[in-house]
Protein backbone atom coordinates (compact mmCIF):
# COMPACT_ATOMS: atom_id res chain seq x y z
CA UNK A 1 0.00 0.00 0.00
CA UNK A 2 0.98 3.24 -0.76
CA UNK A 3 2.09 5.56 1.66
CA UNK A 4 1.83 9.50 2.47
CA UNK A 5 5.45 10.94 3.20
CA UNK A 6 6.53 14.33 3.87
CA UNK A 7 8.17 15.73 0.11
CA UNK A 8 10.61 18.46 -0.75
CA UNK A 9 9.78 20.34 -4.05
CA UNK A 10 12.96 20.53 -5.94
CA UNK A 11 14.47 20.24 -2.60
CA UNK A 12 17.88 19.62 -0.85
CA UNK A 13 17.42 15.89 0.00
CA UNK A 14 18.09 12.67 -1.90
CA UNK A 15 17.76 12.60 -5.81
CA UNK A 16 17.03 16.35 -6.54
CA UNK A 17 19.92 17.36 -4.41
CA UNK A 18 21.92 18.00 -7.42
CA UNK A 19 18.49 19.30 -9.34
CA UNK A 20 18.30 22.47 -7.10
CA UNK A 21 19.81 25.02 -9.60
CA UNK A 22 17.30 23.91 -12.45
CA UNK A 23 13.43 25.26 -12.94
CA UNK A 24 10.89 23.69 -12.80
CA UNK A 25 9.89 24.38 -16.51
CA UNK A 26 13.76 23.14 -17.34
CA UNK A 27 12.62 19.68 -15.39
CA UNK A 28 9.81 19.29 -17.36
CA UNK A 29 11.37 20.27 -20.46
CA UNK A 30 13.86 17.08 -19.86
CA UNK A 31 10.97 14.80 -18.72
CA UNK A 32 9.45 15.11 -22.48
CA UNK A 33 12.74 15.24 -24.15
CA UNK A 34 13.40 11.81 -22.44
CA UNK A 35 10.02 9.95 -23.18
CA UNK A 36 9.52 11.51 -26.80
CA UNK A 37 10.82 10.22 -30.01
CA UNK A 38 11.38 6.65 -28.11
CA UNK A 39 9.59 4.62 -30.83
CA UNK A 40 6.56 2.33 -29.64
CA UNK A 41 6.75 2.48 -26.02
CA UNK A 42 5.59 -0.60 -24.19
CA UNK A 43 2.37 -0.63 -21.37
CA UNK A 44 4.01 -3.67 -19.48
CA UNK A 45 7.04 -2.31 -19.18
CA UNK A 46 7.39 1.48 -19.01
CA UNK A 47 4.21 2.51 -17.50
CA UNK A 48 5.62 2.53 -13.75
CA UNK A 49 9.05 4.47 -15.31
CA UNK A 50 6.78 7.12 -17.08
CA UNK A 51 4.18 7.69 -14.17
CA UNK A 52 7.35 7.69 -11.60
CA UNK A 53 9.88 10.20 -13.76
CA UNK A 54 6.30 12.87 -14.11
CA UNK A 55 5.45 12.40 -10.37
CA UNK A 56 9.58 13.09 -9.34
CA UNK A 57 10.41 15.86 -12.21
CA UNK A 58 6.74 17.26 -13.25
CA UNK A 59 4.96 17.40 -9.63
CA UNK A 60 8.34 17.20 -7.11
CA UNK A 61 7.19 14.33 -5.14
CA UNK A 62 10.67 12.65 -4.60
CA UNK A 63 9.36 9.00 -3.44
CA UNK A 64 7.19 8.09 -6.01
CA UNK A 65 7.19 4.67 -5.32
CA UNK A 66 5.74 5.34 -1.67
CA UNK A 67 3.06 7.94 -2.91
CA UNK A 68 1.20 6.23 -5.84
CA UNK A 69 0.29 2.41 -5.30
CA UNK A 70 0.65 0.49 -8.60
CA UNK A 71 -1.19 -2.87 -9.95
CA UNK A 72 -3.77 -2.35 -7.18
CA UNK A 73 -6.22 -5.37 -6.71
CA UNK A 74 -10.21 -5.17 -7.93
CA UNK A 75 -12.88 -7.63 -7.57
CA UNK A 76 -14.92 -6.92 -10.68
CA UNK A 77 -17.87 -8.92 -11.83
CA UNK A 78 -16.72 -10.69 -14.95
CA UNK A 79 -19.26 -13.57 -16.68
CA UNK A 80 -21.36 -13.13 -13.74
CA UNK A 81 -18.75 -14.37 -11.13
CA UNK A 82 -16.23 -11.76 -8.71
CA UNK A 83 -12.77 -11.70 -10.83
CA UNK A 84 -9.39 -10.06 -10.25
CA UNK A 85 -8.44 -7.18 -12.36
CA UNK A 86 -5.25 -4.79 -11.34
CA UNK A 87 -5.52 -0.95 -11.54
CA UNK A 88 -2.60 0.24 -13.38
CA UNK A 89 -1.72 3.03 -10.56
CA UNK A 90 -4.13 5.03 -7.62
CA UNK A 91 -2.71 7.22 -5.34
CA UNK A 92 -4.32 7.56 -1.90
CA UNK A 93 -4.16 10.48 -0.83
CA UNK A 94 -5.48 12.70 -4.15
CA UNK A 95 -7.56 9.49 -4.84
CA UNK A 96 -6.19 9.05 -8.64
CA UNK A 97 -6.79 6.67 -11.34
CA UNK A 98 -4.40 6.07 -13.76
CA UNK A 99 -4.80 3.63 -16.73
CA UNK A 100 -1.66 3.44 -19.39
CA UNK A 101 -1.82 2.05 -22.43
CA UNK A 102 0.95 1.51 -25.28
CA UNK A 103 2.03 4.28 -27.41
CA UNK A 104 0.72 1.71 -30.32
CA UNK A 105 -2.66 3.22 -29.18
CA UNK A 106 -2.97 5.96 -31.03
CA UNK A 107 -6.72 7.02 -29.84
CA UNK A 108 -7.51 6.56 -26.54
CA UNK A 109 -11.21 7.05 -27.60
CA UNK A 110 -11.52 4.15 -29.62
CA UNK A 111 -13.07 0.89 -28.09
CA UNK A 112 -10.37 -2.02 -27.40
CA UNK A 113 -11.17 -5.76 -26.65
CA UNK A 114 -10.70 -6.43 -22.90
CA UNK A 115 -10.19 -10.08 -21.96
CA UNK A 116 -13.85 -10.42 -20.71
CA UNK A 117 -14.48 -9.98 -24.35
CA UNK A 118 -15.84 -6.28 -24.23
CA UNK A 119 -15.14 -3.44 -26.19
CA UNK A 120 -13.92 -0.49 -24.18
CA UNK A 121 -12.59 2.66 -24.10
CA UNK A 122 -9.56 3.03 -21.68
CA UNK A 123 -11.60 5.30 -20.06
CA UNK A 124 -14.63 3.27 -19.81
CA UNK A 125 -12.19 0.32 -18.34
CA UNK A 126 -11.13 2.77 -15.41
CA UNK A 127 -14.45 3.89 -14.75
CA UNK A 128 -15.70 0.31 -15.00
CA UNK A 129 -12.48 -0.80 -11.73
CA UNK A 130 -13.65 2.56 -9.92
CA UNK A 131 -17.17 1.28 -10.03
CA UNK A 132 -16.00 -1.58 -7.92
CA UNK A 133 -14.07 0.17 -5.82
CA UNK A 134 -15.05 1.02 -2.09
CA UNK A 135 -16.81 4.03 -1.58
CA UNK A 136 -14.30 5.34 0.56
CA UNK A 137 -11.31 5.22 -2.67
CA UNK A 138 -13.62 5.93 -5.69
CA UNK A 139 -11.68 8.37 -8.11
CA UNK A 140 -12.02 12.00 -7.76
CA UNK A 141 -9.81 12.13 -11.35
CA UNK A 142 -9.40 9.08 -14.14
CA UNK A 143 -6.19 9.93 -16.17
CA UNK A 144 -5.81 7.95 -19.09
CA UNK A 145 -2.62 7.95 -21.16
CA UNK A 146 -0.68 6.30 -23.62
CA UNK A 147 2.73 8.08 -23.14
CA UNK A 148 1.68 10.52 -26.24
CA UNK A 149 -0.76 12.18 -24.18
CA UNK A 150 -2.63 12.50 -20.91
CA UNK A 151 -6.41 12.83 -20.50
CA UNK A 152 -7.71 14.26 -17.01
CA UNK A 153 -11.61 13.07 -16.57
CA UNK A 154 -12.84 14.72 -13.76
CA UNK A 155 -15.28 13.08 -11.94
CA UNK A 156 -17.14 15.96 -10.53
CA UNK A 157 -18.35 16.92 -14.01
CA UNK A 158 -18.95 13.43 -15.60
CA UNK A 159 -20.66 14.95 -18.97
CA UNK A 160 -17.52 17.33 -20.02
CA UNK A 161 -14.93 16.35 -22.29
CA UNK A 162 -11.77 15.71 -20.61
CA UNK A 163 -8.29 17.74 -20.74
CA UNK A 164 -6.18 16.39 -22.84
CA UNK A 165 -1.89 17.38 -22.32
CA UNK A 166 -0.26 16.25 -25.24
CA UNK A 167 3.12 15.28 -24.15
CA UNK A 168 5.18 17.63 -26.73
CA UNK A 169 3.18 20.65 -24.76
CA UNK A 170 3.64 19.31 -21.41
CA UNK A 171 6.17 22.38 -20.40
CA UNK A 172 3.37 25.17 -20.78
CA UNK A 173 0.84 22.95 -19.51
CA UNK A 174 1.98 21.43 -16.51
CA UNK A 175 -0.32 23.45 -14.04
CA UNK A 176 -3.05 20.86 -15.09
CA UNK A 177 -1.66 18.36 -13.46
CA UNK A 178 -1.44 19.55 -9.50
CA UNK A 179 -4.50 18.00 -8.94
CA UNK A 180 -1.77 15.14 -8.70
CA UNK A 181 -0.50 16.47 -5.83
CA UNK A 182 -1.57 16.78 -2.38
CA UNK A 183 -0.66 19.93 -0.60
CA UNK A 184 -2.46 19.81 2.53
CA UNK A 185 -0.58 16.84 3.89
CA UNK A 186 3.02 17.17 2.40
CA UNK A 187 5.09 19.67 2.28
CA UNK A 188 5.83 19.96 -1.23
CA UNK A 189 6.63 23.30 -2.09
CA UNK A 190 10.41 25.02 -1.41
CA UNK A 191 8.81 28.30 -1.33
CA UNK A 192 12.39 30.44 -1.31
CA UNK A 193 13.00 28.57 -4.67
CA UNK A 194 9.66 28.92 -5.91
CA UNK A 195 9.53 32.86 -5.42
CA UNK A 196 12.85 33.30 -6.93
CA UNK A 197 11.97 30.99 -10.06
CA UNK A 198 8.59 33.55 -10.55
CA UNK A 199 11.49 36.75 -9.62
CA UNK A 200 13.41 35.33 -12.89
CA UNK A 201 9.86 35.46 -14.52
CA UNK A 202 9.42 39.47 -14.01
CA UNK A 203 12.72 40.07 -15.36
CA UNK A 204 12.27 38.40 -18.52
CA UNK A 205 9.07 40.07 -18.34
CA UNK A 206 10.56 43.47 -17.67
CA UNK A 207 13.60 42.58 -20.06
CA UNK A 208 10.67 41.81 -23.30
CA UNK A 209 8.37 45.16 -22.30
CA UNK A 210 12.00 47.16 -22.02
CA UNK A 211 12.59 45.80 -25.22
CA UNK A 212 9.33 47.41 -26.52
CA UNK A 213 9.37 50.42 -25.16
CA UNK A 214 12.78 51.22 -26.49
CA UNK A 215 11.66 50.83 -30.01
CA UNK A 216 9.76 54.25 -29.43
CA UNK A 217 10.83 55.90 -26.33
CA UNK A 218 13.42 56.93 -24.37
CA UNK A 219 13.76 54.24 -21.38
CA UNK A 220 15.31 57.36 -19.30
CA UNK A 221 12.21 59.40 -19.13
CA UNK A 222 10.36 58.84 -15.47
CA UNK A 223 7.01 58.71 -17.36
CA UNK A 224 8.19 55.55 -19.21
CA UNK A 225 9.91 54.04 -16.66
CA UNK A 226 6.94 54.40 -14.38
CA UNK A 227 5.17 52.92 -16.94
CA UNK A 228 6.99 50.20 -17.50
CA UNK A 229 7.31 49.36 -13.62
CA UNK A 230 3.62 49.91 -13.46
CA UNK A 231 2.97 47.72 -16.21
CA UNK A 232 4.64 44.47 -14.70
CA UNK A 233 2.81 45.00 -11.49
CA UNK A 234 -0.62 44.64 -13.16
CA UNK A 235 0.50 41.79 -15.67
CA UNK A 236 1.93 39.91 -12.23
CA UNK A 237 -1.42 40.59 -10.59
CA UNK A 238 -3.09 39.65 -13.12
CA UNK A 239 -1.37 36.32 -13.62
CA UNK A 240 -1.74 35.42 -10.23
CA UNK A 241 -5.87 36.09 -10.12
CA UNK A 242 -5.47 33.61 -13.35
CA UNK A 243 -4.10 30.82 -11.18
CA UNK A 244 -6.58 31.69 -8.04
CA UNK A 245 -9.55 32.66 -10.02
CA UNK A 246 -10.14 35.87 -7.71
CA UNK A 247 -11.31 38.06 -11.32
CA UNK A 248 -13.64 35.00 -12.46
CA UNK A 249 -13.35 31.79 -14.29
CA UNK A 250 -9.31 30.53 -14.28
CA UNK A 251 -7.23 31.52 -16.77
CA UNK A 252 -9.26 33.99 -18.37
CA UNK A 253 -6.47 36.85 -18.42
CA UNK A 254 -4.31 34.03 -20.44
CA UNK A 255 -6.87 32.67 -22.58
CA UNK A 256 -7.67 36.36 -23.07
CA UNK A 257 -4.54 37.82 -24.40
CA UNK A 258 -3.97 34.20 -26.65
CA UNK A 259 -7.03 35.12 -28.77
CA UNK A 260 -5.03 38.54 -29.27
CA UNK A 261 -2.73 39.36 -32.40
CA UNK A 262 0.17 40.80 -30.59
CA UNK A 263 -0.58 44.10 -32.66
CA UNK A 264 -3.97 44.19 -31.06
CA UNK A 265 -2.79 43.70 -27.30
CA UNK A 266 -1.73 47.03 -26.66
CA UNK A 267 -5.00 48.51 -27.11
CA UNK A 268 -7.08 45.72 -25.30
CA UNK A 269 -5.16 46.39 -22.28
CA UNK A 270 -5.85 49.55 -22.10
CA UNK A 271 -9.75 48.93 -22.36
CA UNK A 272 -8.98 45.77 -20.07
CA UNK A 273 -7.92 48.24 -17.27
CA UNK A 274 -10.35 50.78 -17.60
CA UNK A 275 -12.64 47.84 -17.00
CA UNK A 276 -10.77 46.34 -14.68
CA UNK A 277 -10.99 49.91 -12.80
CA UNK A 278 -15.11 49.69 -12.75
CA UNK A 279 -17.33 48.57 -10.99
CA UNK A 280 -19.98 46.37 -12.33
CA UNK A 281 -22.99 48.09 -11.93
CA UNK A 282 -21.44 50.86 -13.54
CA UNK A 283 -20.28 49.65 -16.85
CA UNK A 284 -21.33 49.90 -20.24
CA UNK A 285 -24.55 47.95 -20.88
CA UNK A 286 -22.79 47.14 -24.12
CA UNK A 287 -19.66 46.01 -23.15
CA UNK A 288 -18.38 43.17 -25.04
CA UNK A 289 -18.33 39.54 -23.33
CA UNK A 290 -14.83 39.26 -23.42
CA UNK A 291 -14.20 42.52 -20.78
CA UNK A 292 -17.68 41.76 -18.95
CA UNK A 293 -16.15 38.85 -17.51
CA UNK A 294 -13.58 40.46 -15.80
CA UNK A 295 -14.77 41.32 -11.87
CA UNK A 296 -13.90 44.80 -10.57
CA UNK A 297 -10.51 45.07 -8.95
CA UNK A 298 -10.78 47.84 -6.31
CA UNK A 299 -8.18 49.62 -3.97
CA UNK A 300 -6.84 51.86 -7.28
CA UNK A 301 -4.31 49.06 -9.14
CA UNK A 302 -5.61 49.76 -12.55
CA UNK A 303 -6.88 53.69 -11.34
CA UNK A 304 -4.27 55.49 -13.47
CA UNK A 305 -4.89 55.61 -16.90
CA UNK A 306 -1.84 57.56 -17.98
CA UNK A 307 0.18 54.98 -18.05
CA UNK A 308 1.89 54.29 -21.25
CA UNK A 309 1.28 50.80 -22.69
CA UNK A 310 4.28 49.84 -25.82
CA UNK A 311 3.15 47.73 -28.97
CA UNK A 312 3.11 43.91 -27.70
CA UNK A 313 5.49 41.60 -29.90
CA UNK A 314 5.35 37.93 -30.77
CA UNK A 315 7.78 37.13 -27.92
CA UNK A 316 6.84 39.31 -25.45
CA UNK A 317 3.31 37.68 -26.34
CA UNK A 318 4.44 34.09 -26.07
CA UNK A 319 6.43 35.44 -22.65
CA UNK A 320 3.33 36.24 -21.08
CA UNK A 321 0.60 33.84 -22.72
CA UNK A 322 2.89 30.34 -22.31
CA UNK A 323 6.06 30.86 -19.90
CA UNK A 324 4.33 33.24 -17.63
CA UNK A 325 0.85 32.08 -17.93
CA UNK A 326 0.83 28.29 -18.49
CA UNK A 327 3.67 27.62 -17.70
CA UNK A 328 4.35 29.03 -14.25
CA UNK A 329 1.85 28.52 -11.00
CA UNK A 330 2.01 32.13 -9.24
CA UNK A 331 -0.92 30.51 -6.56
CA UNK A 332 2.26 28.95 -4.81
CA UNK A 333 4.65 31.73 -4.50
CA UNK A 334 5.27 32.65 -1.08
CA UNK A 335 3.81 36.69 -1.10
CA UNK A 336 6.66 37.90 1.89
CA UNK A 337 9.85 36.20 -0.07
CA UNK A 338 8.60 36.97 -3.56
CA UNK A 339 8.00 40.71 -2.68
CA UNK A 340 11.36 40.83 -1.90
CA UNK A 341 12.19 39.46 -5.63
CA UNK A 342 9.61 41.22 -6.78
CA UNK A 343 11.31 44.87 -5.23
CA UNK A 344 14.89 43.28 -6.28
CA UNK A 345 13.77 42.89 -9.59
CA UNK A 346 12.29 46.58 -10.76
CA UNK A 347 15.18 47.95 -8.93
CA UNK A 348 17.82 48.51 -11.79
CA UNK A 349 20.80 48.79 -8.90
CA UNK A 350 19.71 44.64 -7.68
CA UNK A 351 18.13 43.46 -11.03
CA UNK A 352 20.78 40.89 -11.80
Amino acid sequence: MAKSSTQTFYGTKGNTRNQTHKTRRQLIQEFVKEWTGKGEIKEDANRQPFIDDLLRRVCGIEQPTQYIEYEKDVQVKADGKPTTRRIDGYIPSTKVMWEMKGSHVKDLNKQILQSGGDMLTPYEQAKRYANFLPQNEYPRWIVVSNFLEIDIHDMNKPLSEPKVIMLKDLATNYKALDFLVDTSAQQIIDEKKLSIDAGVLVSKIYHELSNAYSLHADLKDESIQKSLNMLIVRLVFLLYADDTGILGDENIFQKFIERQEPSNIRQILMQLFKVLNTPEDKRDPFLADDYKQFKYVNGGMFADENVIIPQFTDELKDLVVNEAGKGFNWANISPTIFGAVFESTLNPDTRR
